[in-house]
């Protein structure tokens, strides 16, 4: 979501030469589709808290991780998005916490896939072994891991800030609208960005690649399921592509600047908020959307949810939560 930022205050320099009008359409244009996806998320969300079968099986308390940080991001981008749009400059401490929030939640998905693919290839590989691996209190100890690392990289980046603005700070008011190119100016933070990432999402794609070939080879196994390592394998390669979307919010700046060369600004403007929507908005519901679709149990609670027919309903009421969804699964 950091890459948002700069695209952000470039839509709204592009915008200033439109008017009000103009702030409002396409203020709208990304309001909408964030407003639904929002819903979703947080539906799902709910969803993943209701039953204890959700509580209790570790690969839903990692997608409601995976889910809670994409959540975060969206609200998170959707306010710098305002902020820039109606010209609010605001001071480095509020918009340092804005920033890094980006940047311990920003982390959070490509980690948490990685964990993610490392349990359904413990559920393949080694069935037996399975229950006695995956734990509760073992993913616990992932989730507080994968939270770690982002916020051991949040520190060293607010040193980073911390250590160029030191003048800066002093006066508090910022000159420019918030974003991460207006926090990190220095090529130190710039290149221990670039690092990071780098480092990260090859060290994720390596992994959830070795996951997805290590169930391949087991699936030809006489002792494997067949049916278990076919839907992990569909699960993992749904994980390549989740990875490879949040790896494209990398690219975002950079396809912006070569769109900027090429066309005029108001042409220019109107194409980085389609690539607001769909690169930085859209990944950040992909995962409740799949994950909703997909899944047998998810899927019959969460459409309840969206309906809002759940507590309508006065037979889903008094049966028990396993009954329950066993009754929608059948429906």
């Amino acid at each position: 979501m950091l890459y948002a930022n700069q695209s952000q205050t470039n839509i709204t320099v592009g915008l200033q030469y439109q008017g009000l009008l103009g702030i409002v359409m396409f203020s709208t244009v990304t309001l909408v589709p964030w407003c639904v996806f929002l819903f979703i998320n947080v539906t799902m969300l709910f969803t993943l808290r209701s039953k204890p079968v959700f509580r209790e099986t570790s690969r839903y308390i990692l997608l409601y991780n995976l889910l809670f940080a994409d959540t975060v991001q969206m609200a998170q981008g959707q306010l710098m998005y305002i902020l820039a749009a109606c010209r609010l400059r605001l001071t480095y401490p509020v918009c340092g916490t804005l920033v890094m929030l980006a940047v311990l939640t920003k982390e959070i998905s490509p980690l948490t896939l990685v964990a993610m693919s490392l349990e359904r290839y413990v559920a393949v590989c080694y069935p037996l072994r399975h229950a006695t691996i995956i734990t509760i209190r073992n993913t616990g100890v992932a989730i507080c891991v994968i939270w770690t690392i982002s916020s051991l990289n949040v520190l060293t980046k607010v040193l980073l800030m911390i250590n160029f603005h030191v003048e800066d700070i002093v006066s508090l008011q910022m000159k420019d609208f918030c974003g991460k190119e207006s926090i990190f100016l220095d090529q130190i933070s710039d290149l221990y960005e670039k690092a990071y990432t780098y480092c990260l999402f090859v060290s994720a794609g390596i992994v959830v690649s070795c996951s997805y070939i290590g169930v391949m080879v087991a699936a030809r196994s006489a002792s494997t399921d067949r049916d278990s390592a076919v839907k992990a394998r569909k699960t993992l390669l749904l994980h390549l592509v989740q990875l490879g979307l949040s790896l494209s919010s990398t690219l975002h700046n950079l396809l912006l600047i070569a769109i900027s060369k090429i066309i005029d600004r108001i042409l220019s403007v109107r194409i980085q908020i389609f690539l607001y929507v769909l690169v930085i908005i859209l990944p950040r519901c992909l995962s409740a959307l799949i994950y909703g679709i997909r899944d047998q149990t998810i899927r019959p609670v969460l459409v309840y949810h969206l309906c809002c027919q759940w507590k309508r309903s006065p037979l889903l009421s008094v049966v028990p939560a396993k009954a329950k969804i066993s009754i929608l699964i059948a429906s």
